[in-house]
């Protein structure tokens, strides 16, 4: 190992180690569980999904290691520190670094598209995909997935971090599924191999083609569920589900028996965000009945992203296991809360454009989370407020910690808290 390699990170780990002793995590883990089961609390804060392109205004998020694998170590480190001094809204650090484990998910696909950029340096872009599916035929080549793990990797990688960290932090192999839960997406998949207006076009003039596609990439996602199971892909005691607090005591399962961790013993999140526009009637016909198998065999259900589904709160409680409701910007809050009442957890959207306008307007973005906030308060609603899909901030990273401190007051105000 390069001697600088293991000095720069043994540095960031000191700093990790010493946050995660602050006695304000194990405090934080006991109020998401308290939301997370359905328990009074104040709303919970995070900021995610950040442009950090835009954020090394001081340098500390600039690599210094050399090893590719080390590099990616060092990344998040950062990124963690970052995060936690700067703006932790509700973030836990831990005592621990992640070794990602060696999974390839071969699929038999990708995506065939033209992107445009409006900034170089961020991997924000714009997408324009070729349709590969136009007819069963193609349908019909689209294999099975394919799932390996290289556990001679894992070893090796697991022994370099555990002998680099030694005394610091505990190193803990995770699978692909740790950072955000199983993933669901199969709509958001397919238009990636079809484009938005292909899909959308289909579902009227070609209801049947559709459904046969939707039925094949369920069939193709259990497939990857039954793989990861048998493989040991999935983790218990994960810290996140799509950039919310995952921390519950209700998993694992009952009969979970300490050794394989089952899908049952895990969150998923599910989204159809290509059927924003589509009608609740629709959006349950081609996502919510032929989904429910696969979201249903999971323990805990986070459902929707960017997609508004004020209109459509009805339709997800036919999903028998959701927890966690995204609200997006473009949802009406009251009609989402007044249809959610306290059987889920409104998972609030604040606008990231309010943080990438060309004049910062804080009295904006206090406005809206005032508003989110009693909103949920005047219908008994539990309530978290998640910043996140930040494409800019103008190169102003201090916009994020006023976000946050915006939102800490408001959530402070609650006077579930």
């Amino acid at each position: 190992m390069n001697r600088n390699d293991v000095k720069v990170l043994r540095e960031l780990g000191k700093k990790v180690a010493e946050a995660a002793a602050q006695d304000i995590n194990a405090q934080t883990v006991a109020m998401w569980k308290r939301l997370n089961s359905l328990r009074r609390e104040r709303p919970m804060i995070m900021l995610d999904q950040l442009p950090w392109n835009e954020l090394n205004d001081t340098g500390e998020l600039t690599l210094q290691c050399q090893d590719d694998f080390l590099r990616g170590l060092e990344c998040g480190l950062r990124q963690r520190l970052y995060k936690f001094n700067r703006f932790r809204g509700d973030m836990v650090m831990h005592d621990y670094v992640e070794v990602p484990k060696a999974v390839r998910t071969e699929t038999g696909y990708r995506a065939e598209e033209h992107t445009l950029a409006t900034d170089p340096t961020n991997s924000v872009v714009s997408h324009q995909y070729r349709d590969q599916i136009p007819d069963d035929e193609a349908l019909d080549r689209i294999p099975m997935p394919a799932v390996t793990v290289d556990e001679a990797l894992d070893r090796r990688r697991l022994g370099v971090v555990g002998e680099i960290f030694d005394g610091i932090l505990k190193p803990r192999l995770v699978g692909p599924a740790w950072g955000y839960g199983m993933y669901g997406g199969m709509w958001d998949q397919i238009t990636v191999l079809r484009g938005a207006e292909r899909v959308l076009y289909d579902i009227i003039d070609r209801p049947e083609f559709s459904h046969r596609i939707i039925a094949k990439f369920v069939r193709m996602w259990n497939h990857v569920a039954d793989q990861y199971e048998k493989l040991g892909l999935l983790d218990v005691g994960a810290p996140l589900v799509h950039c919310t607090g995952a921390y519950t005591d209700e998993l694992p399962a009952r009969d979970y028996d300490g050794k394989r961790v089952r899908t049952r013993d895990v969150w998923m999140f599910g989204l159809a965000q290509v059927f924003s526009t589509v009608s609740p009637e629709m959006h349950e016909e081609f996502e919510i009945q032929p989904a429910r198998p696969l979201l249903e065999r999971f323990g805990i259900v986070y459902y929707g992203c960017c997609d508004p589904l004020d209109r459509k709160i009805h339709i997800v409680r036919r999903i028998k296991n959701v927890r966690k409701i995204s609200v997006s910007p473009w949802a009406d809050a009251e009609r989402a809360a007044s249809q959610m009442g306290g059987d889920y957890v409104f998972s609030a959207k604040p606008n990231p454009a309010f943080v990438a306008t060309d004049r910062f307007d804080e009295t904006l973005i206090r406005k809206e989370l005032r508003h989110i906030v009693s909103t949920c308060r005047q219908h008994n609603t539990p309530c978290e407020l998640i910043l996140k899909d930040v494409s800019t901030v103008k190169y102003q990273p201090q916009r994020l910690t006023a976000w946050e401190r915006i939102a800490k007051e408001v959530a402070s105000d609650d006077k579930g808290g």
